[in-house]
């Protein structure tokens, strides 16, 4: 497997682009136009070369996608960052052209899915972030998961449920974590067998009840 080579930057109709055969990942085509129609597209498709001549979109599949859903011509929305409200606007999109290997091609793809999933946020600063904003127009997030966040990072901990049971739960992709931990086979047995010995609804029901037999069990022992 060998590196990719950049060859050009070209601004391509996507009458010429062929999306990724097999991409995984399944995007918010919706959420990606509304911040292109917000902000324009500032982060350009990597599209390889092939052998043939055709162009393959290693990353920004989901971008060519809601390009694509956008449309031809003015779109209607005063000062849209996709067709800048030109009647004459045909669909296309900036690309970074690259030659590469068939292995080097579906590792960019695999790697450009992954690596946003494995990252994480710091609430506090992001909540400054949206915060500093005049509106939320084209950032993905709501007035909601605004304010989701914000109160729920200033409240005392027996506030927090105070606080859902007022202003709902929060969006579960924006502030609830997830806990992810690869094992053995063996040790995924106990966990579970661990995790159903408690009643609950679902397994973070279960998991409170475990958590509170360990604290217990603990409190007992130093006492």
């Amino acid at each position: 497997m060998s590196h990719a080579t950049h060859l050009r930057t070209a601004f391509l109709s996507l009458e010429e682009l062929t999306p990724f055969p097999g991409n995984a990942k399944r995007g918010d085509v919706d959420a990606i136009l509304a911040s292109l129609r917000r902000n324009g597209q500032y982060r350009s498709l990597v599209v390889r070369e092939e052998a043939g001549g055709r162009l393959v979109v290693l990353a920004g599949n989901h971008t060519m996608q809601a390009i694509a859903k956008h449309g031809p011509g003015d779109c209607g929305t005063s000062g849209c960052g996709v067709c800048n409200n030109e009647p004459s606007w045909e669909p296309g999109a900036r690309c970074e052209i690259l030659t590469c290997d068939d292995q080097t091609a579906t590792a960019i793809n695999v790697a450009d899915n992954r690596t946003a999933d494995k990252g994480a946020y710091d609430y506090d600063a992001l909540s400054e972030l949206l915060a500093s904003l005049d509106d939320l127009d084209g950032t993905g997030y709501t007035d909601q998961d605004l304010e989701d966040i914000t109160n729920l990072l200033a409240a005392p901990p027996d506030e927090v449920q105070e606080l859902t049971e007022k202003h709902g739960e929060p969006n579960e992709d924006v502030f609830r974590p997830q806990i992810k931990v690869t094992v053995d086979a063996g040790l995924f047995d106990r966990w579970r067998r661990a995790l159903d010995a408690h009643p609950g609804k679902d397994d973070e029901a279960k998991l409170y009840g475990l958590m509170d037999e360990v604290e217990h069990h603990r409190g007992a022992v130093a006492s």
